[in-house]
């Protein structure tokens, strides 16, 4: 069934996302404070070149190669093939967060996620993979500072995605956010997390797995609820005897409520205890507790998802909106590229739109930056349009059943920025297997669209 976003249902999904992303919109940071931080950047080279063989042609360098990173490789090459593309990724192998949480019940293998080659992609698209960390930034000179040397640009796109912060749930102490990130990873950013999770899902022998949801425009906003039902489907299967406790810090579930209220009720009841406005507030990982506002909480195992700002490299590289309050770039939302420097772009999870930070929207956002950056090294521009997005998520993993939402967005009145979602966003909340076989061909879509030629 299909059915316009109503009011009720706009606010709910996307107050929380609205209200974090404006914040760091309407910043009027200038290009002058830009230019400062541009300044300070100097001088950061190895002196040491980076093995790559000449430019052909205006060299176009990406930092990061997720959903945005890979989608602009490959789309930019097609829409200016003078382009000589470089993308600079620090990992050796792949494996997308997206659909990892099918993992973790047995809908899809590890190779779903990871038989994917940063080669193959590279020389399917013919552009260059650079296996480095980047380790600063010269605007001035144009130079990308890596652990494998200095590379020249003539136009660069950063897209890290994003980081945790641990800070905004009461965990501010340096060794404890280790201890945390180590022991209850959030599974929103690396894959050992995944593997970790996973490990704890299918170990688990009984009492309280948690789940936290965090606030602000965090990344997968209905992944953490996905995940919820897939251990719950894991723990039913098994008989095992406990309970999935979802701690939401928002009022309400905050995308597809009514399908996840649904399949919390009907599909996992005595399973899956959710609540709601429960923001952690500290986190005592020796004794397993955790606080808010109202309770001290004791918990068995879990997954703590803290709230999310832009990747730490996108401040290291003086590229910070200083007003932004998720830390993310100071961008021009209708072009992408950092105010005061039109060769430098943030794309991806690190951006300040108020997008959904999901691997959809960032591919077909990749898609648009891709003509953006061909029409400006054409000495052009081109006009704005509304990335999509499209998510699934499975709510019950046997029988494969599905919810999803199709979401487009819409400039502000002055359009300057972007305002919300657009009239044509829909939900699809009633789950069935339909979607759930929808689910995998759409990341078998994605997969091949950045992998393949």
């Amino acid at each position: 069934m299909s059915e316009q976003l109503d009011r009720r249902n706009f606010l709910k999904m996307g107050g929380a996302m609205l209200a974090a992303g404006t914040a760091g919109c309407a910043t009027g940071l200038t290009g002058s404070a830009i230019a400062g931080a541009e300044a300070k950047s100097a001088a950061v080279g190895t002196g040491m070149k980076a093995a790559l063989p000449a430019a052909k042609g205006p060299r176009l360098v990406i930092v990061g190669g997720g959903t945005s990173g890979l989608t602009i490789a490959k789309y930019a090459k097609k829409e200016y093939p003078a382009f000589d593309v470089v993308l600079v990724e620090k990992r050796d192998m792949y494996s997308s967060c997206f659909s990892s949480n099918m993992w973790y019940a047995g809908v899809i293998d590890l190779e779903f996620l990871a038989d994917h080659s940063f080669l193959d992609a590279a020389r399917n698209n013919k552009y260059t993979y650079f296996n480095a960390t980047v380790t600063g930034l010269d605007r001035a000179s144009r130079t990308l500072a890596t652990s494998e040397g200095d590379i020249q640009y003539d136009f660069l796109v950063v897209a890290p995605g994003i980081s945790y912060d641990y800070d905004k749930i009461g965990v501010k102490d340096a060794g404890a956010q280790a201890a945390l990130r180590q022991t209850f990873p959030g599974g929103f950013i690396s894959p050992t997390e995944h593997v970790t999770i996973r490990r704890k899902v299918q170990e688990f022998e009984g009492g309280v797995f948690v789940q936290t949801v965090p606030s602000g425009n965090y990344r997968c906003l209905p992944g953490p609820y996905e995940r919820a039902c897939m251990v719950a489907s894991v723990f039913k299967k098994n008989k095992i005897k406990g309970k999935v406790l979802v701690l939401d810090a928002n009022p309400d579930i905050t995308i597809k409520a009514a399908g996840f209220h649904a399949a919390f009720n009907e599909l996992y009841k005595g399973i899956i205890e959710y609540k709601p406005s429960s923001a952690v507030t500290g986190v005592d990982v020796a004794n397993r507790t955790l606080k808010t506002e109202f309770d001290s909480i004791k918990f068995d195992d879990g997954a703590i998802y803290a709230n999310v700002r832009a990747s730490t490299l996108i401040e290291q590289l003086g590229l910070m909106d200083p007003k932004s309050g998720q830390k993310e770039a100071a961008i021009d939302q209708l072009r992408y590229s950092i105010k005061g420097d039109d060769r430098v772009f943030v794309t991806g999870d690190s951006r300040p739109h108020p997008y959904s930070k999901s691997a959809n929207t960032a591919n077909t956002e990749g898609k648009f930056v891709a003509k953006v950056l061909a029409a400006r090294a054409q000495g052009k521009e081109f006009a704005w349009y509304s990335p999509r997005t499209i998510c699934y998520s499975m709510v019950n993993a046997d029988p494969m059943e599905a919810i999803s939402v199709d979401a487009g967005y819409v400039l502000n009145k002055e359009g300057t920025a972007v305002g919300g979602f657009s009239p044509d966003t829909k939900l699809f909340e009633n789950r069935d297997g339909a979607k759930g076989k929808a689910t995998l061909e759409w990341a078998r879509g994605m997969y091949r669209d950045m992998f393949e030629a």
